[in-house]
């Protein structure tokens, strides 16, 4: 399995679209693709237009694997990147709260 970092720009109107997008993604990857994609973590992204975004890390076989899950979970992609080493600094910080 390959590291990759997802962009789903522009991908919701609210948090509550990519709440939802978020549960058919885990349904997705935890029962019909566990061999082939496993969702790490996400972070939300603001962006200008008021829409909800994404850059999410995924453990997967392959960018068609990526692309079948997206599909399959009814997800944009933006861009899928391959990654090519981890600089760990200090862990995430705690989860941001919605002002």
């Amino acid at each position: 399995m390959q590291l990759y970092v997802i962009l789903r720009r522009d991908g919701w109107r609210s948090g509550a679209e990519l709440e939802e997008a978020a549960a058919r993604s885990k349904q997705v990857g935890d029962e019909e693709m566990s061999d082939e994609i496993r969702w790490i973590r996400s972070y939300v992204l603001e962006e200008d237009a008021g829409t909800v975004g994404t850059v999410s890390i995924y453990e997967a076989s392959s960018p068609e694997a990526i692309r079948r899950h997206a599909d399959r979970a009814d997800l944009p992609i933006t861009e899928i990147i391959p990654v090519a080493d981890t600089v760990l600094v200090r862990p995430d910080p705690s989860p941001a709260v919605a002002q």
